[in-house]
């Protein structure tokens, strides 16, 4: 009578190891670009709170700069911010593509838009 022994073998071990540490690796590239979009995000949700209601456009460009300077901002700058009013409200928002070089010739290009605008606004990552 033979006994039949059951369990994974190497290769499938492998193979799990490998899909696991290519998912490491796009996770810690991708993470970066999402924690600086989110900072982004808290950015000018904090200078249309604060300077929002008396500013003038240049000011809350300044207080952007002052603030991206501090948070190590690089991927929006404020010449790129969307500055509007609707309902005496300062809306402010951005937009912007981001191409993170994963390995080989394989990148991943996510695009990244938020708005201050009233009722949660446009933003979508």
């Amino acid at each position: 009578m033979r006994n039949k022994q059951r369990g994974v073998s190497f290769l499938v071990i492998f193979l799990i190891g490998v899909v696991l540490a290519l998912a490491a690796v796009g996770a810690l590239k991708v993470g970066p670009a999402y924690s600086e979009f989110s900072t982004v995000k808290k950015t000018i949700i904090a200078i249309a709170a604060s300077e929002g209601r008396s500013g003038s456009v240049a000011e809350i460009r300044k207080a952007f700069d002052r603030r991206a300077n501090v948070d190590n901002i690089t991927a929006v700058t404020p010449g790129e911010l969307e500055i509007s009013k609707d309902g005496g409200e300062v809306v402010i928002s951005f937009a912007y593509a981001k191409k993170i070089p994963l390995f080989a010739n394989l990148s991943v290009c996510i695009d990244f838009a938020a708005s201050t605008a009233p009722g949660g606004g446009a933003d979508k990552e």
